[in-house]
């Protein structure tokens, strides 16, 4: 077996005078992205991250929200299922649903049976024709501060029987706790990707 050691690396002291001005400078650059321009910092390997997570947990499809830049919605920046059309572009207040809940306290959601919980909201599944059945909702971050959340779906079909929702056909499988640890993984993924792609930016790599 090959010995291994710790590889040790020190801030430059020639580029601490400068780190004030790059704070600033991506500052700047994290206030001037919105769900417009999200996409074009974003190339084809980071979202081939997100959808392989997607595919490997058996979720019907994925989103990423952003906040819009007067913090009063989560607009769907990217999705990668075959509803996206109908997704892209969708605005979930933020008094709304669970993933406005993950952005405010910054924790992870995981739930099966998600239709049942009141705090879910089915604006979006009424538009789809489509209800959810598991979810699973993490907080993305880049430049150090929460932006927004990625997002991903089981769904189903149900009718409306005495005010109650009954599953038709095949029940999806749900989430697991594995499932859950894959999305954040995923997450940080994208957020080291984003992060290096503007840092390179800002010092003109």
């Amino acid at each position: 077996m090959m010995p291994t050691s710790r590889a040790n690396f020190l801030p430059e002291q020639r580029f601490l005078p400068l780190r004030p001005a790059l704070q600033e400078h991506l500052t700047k650059i994290g206030e001037a992205i919105s769900p417009e321009n999200f996409l074009s910092i974003c190339d084809e390997m980071l979202l081939k991250v997100l959808r392989d997570t997607f595919d490997r947990i058996s979720a019907d499809e994925g989103s990423i929200w952003l906040l819009d830049q007067e913090k009063k919605f989560l607009v769907a920046t990217y999705n990668s299922g075959p509803n996206s059309e109908k997704i892209v572009g969708f605005k979930n207040p933020l008094s709304e649903g669970i993933i406005s809940l993950v952005v405010a306290s910054e924790n992870a959601f995981i739930e099966n049976q998600v239709y049942k919980n009141k705090r879910h909201s089915a604006a979006l599944n009424k538009k789809l024709g489509k209800t959810t059945y598991a979810m699973i909702a993490v907080p993305l971050y880049f430049l150090n501060q929460v932006r927004g959340v990625i997002s991903c779906v089981q769904l189903f079909d149900v009718l409306i029987e005495e005010g109650q929702a009954a599953p038709v056909g095949e029940t999806p499988p749900g989430f697991s706790p594995q499932d859950l640890n894959a999305v954040q993984t995923t997450a940080a993924v994208v957020r080291d990707l984003i992060d290096y792609r503007l840092i390179g930016t800002a010092i003109g790599w």
